[in-house]
């Protein structure tokens, strides 16, 4: 008989108990998410051109990468751990093309320091024309 009185107790009212425990997660986790913080960076950008076009708009030369994660770490990441680089040597045909920027990293770091990083802008893009023969 205690377990079923145990049990009318548990189930009395569940909609606001669910409700509430909803409420506390979101808060949870909106606390843990307002309190990283965001350092930004420039690092040197790789571009690969295809051998055969040529580059008629500016090829870009650096990059934004934002560091986000608690503010006791971010401002020990050393920038020069990261690499980006944007691979346009596929490019076949005239015209623009838009590649993304890849951001290379010790992920096993960054990771279990619960650090995430984004390039800004994360993609860029370029105008190709025919090569000129010389």
């Amino acid at each position: 008989m205690k377990t079923n009185k145990h049990l009318q107790t548990l189930l009395f009212n569940w909609p606001a108990k669910v409700l509430s425990l909803v409420f506390a997660l979101l808060i949870y986790a909106f606390i843990q998410y307002s309190t990283l913080e965001t350092r930004v960076v420039t690092i040197p950008l790789s571009v690969q051109l295809p051998e055969h076009l040529v580059a008629e708009s500016l090829i870009p030369q650096k990059v934004d990468v934002q560091i986000k994660g608690n503010e006791s770490i971010i401002y020990l990441v050393d920038p020069a751990s990261i690499t980006a680089s944007i691979d346009f040597s596929d490019v076949r045909a005239t015209g623009i093309a838009a590649r993304s920027v890849v951001l290379i990293y010790d992920e096993r770091v960054f990771d279990s320091a619960q650090i995430s990083l984004l390039a800004s802008p994360s993609q860029y893009r370029i105008l190709f024309a025919e090569g000129q023969d010389l």
